[in-house]
């Protein structure tokens, strides 16, 4: 059409007619169209996206979106700390007082970590218990004060949980093995607690990390 436009031969009259007005706006409204259409759908793909990495209960990472981070640091070969956590009791609460009960307990645990961790450190819920950390800890004595910490915090207000930690890679150079320190030491100190009466075994988010879930 602006060809047309340019072309001194044809009368205006001619070309802005009232089929011309209607197939322009027409066409501007079909593209306006599309283009709401697919920033939409953009954007719905970029929040199933976001879903599909976090927990619903607590609003952090899943465990999927964790082993990504996991492998992002493994990728950088710079030492960093496992820590994973187990809340001690947590079936005898949803017993006593409730699922909801439980459930605001997890929840609470999920802020109070949140909050207690470094900017550059990373949190997940990755059991219906159980949560992991992936923080800047380059030795074992630093894990080991860092988790003592998170645990007095815990503690403070009034919710119990018990740590395990490993740290890359004086302890494993992947992620399995590095599960299976944290959570051998976890549930180690679980049993000096009298929370376990048994050997020590994998963590659940080790075992599932082993049967690839």
């Amino acid at each position: 059409m602006s060809g047309i436009l340019v072309n001194k031969d044809i009368p205006s009259t001619d070309v802005l007619t009232g089929s011309t007005v209607i197939r322009f706006v027409t066409f501007v409204s079909i593209g306006a169209l599309i283009g709401m259409f697919a920033s939409r759908n953009r954007a719905m793909l970029n929040e199933l996206r976001i879903l599909a990495e976090r927990d619903v209960l607590t609003g952090l990472p899943n465990t999927r979106a964790f082993e990504a981070a996991i492998t992002k640091r493994l990728e950088t070969g710079r030492p960093f700390g496992l820590l994973l956590a187990d809340m001690d009791a947590l079936k005898e609460l949803n017993r006593e007082a409730g699922p909801s009960a439980g459930n605001e307990a997890l929840r609470q645990v999920a802020d109070r970590l949140s909050r207690s961790l470094a900017a550059e450190d990373q949190i997940a819920r990755v059991g219906s218990d159980e949560f992991a950390v992936l923080a800047s800890t380059a030795t074992l004595d630093e894990a080991s004060e860092l988790s003592a910490r998170l645990e007095w915090v815990l503690s403070s207000q009034g919710t119990k949980a018990t740590f395990g930690w490993a740290i890359h890679p004086q302890e494993g150079e992947n992620a399995l093995a590095l599960y299976r320190a944290a959570s051998e030491r976890l549930y180690a100190r679980k049993v000096m607690r009298g929370y376990l009466r048994m050997a020590p075994a994998p963590a659940k988010a080790a075992r599932g990390l082993a049967e690839g879930t």
